[in-house]
């Protein structure tokens, strides 16, 4: 499979619906909240392009356009968006849809940088 395939075959998307015990006393998302889902979503997406151990060593800007209301849909989806040698990065949107609606709108955006490593914890190539 070439590099751009296993891009492409890695793509993932999760969907969640955000509770009360999810938000903030704005009633909306709590930040961490939505880093601790994108970090999740990232690893999966790194984990499937490279099917070697990655840990997280980087989250570039997180930018939080659009504050998620509490009821709405959210959708995950994480891309690997660069391949170096033992490392990779990969972006993740978030996306609210309306639950009683087809309105939808990016509301969060954010980059991940993961290293794969060995059994003994040392960098190994990704390719």
């Amino acid at each position: 499979m070439t590099k751009e395939e296993r891009i492409e075959a890695s793509e993932t998307r999760i969907f969640k619906a955000v509770f009360p015990n999810t938000t903030n006393h704005y009633d909306t998302l709590f930040g961490g909240t939505a880093m601790q889902l994108m970090d999740e979503v990232a690893f999966i997406t790194a984990t499937r392009f490279c099917r070697k151990r990655v840990v997280t060593v980087n989250s570039d800007k997180i930018d939080f356009n659009k504050p998620i209301p509490a009821g709405t849909i959210i959708e995950l989806i994480g891309k690997v968006s660069h391949v170096g040698n033992t490392s990779m990065k990969v972006n993740v949107e978030i996306y609210t849809e309306q639950m009683y609606s087809y309105e939808r709108e990016r509301a969060i955006v954010g980059d991940f940088t993961f290293v794969a490593i060995d059994e003994f914890k040392k960098p190994v190539q990704i390719l």
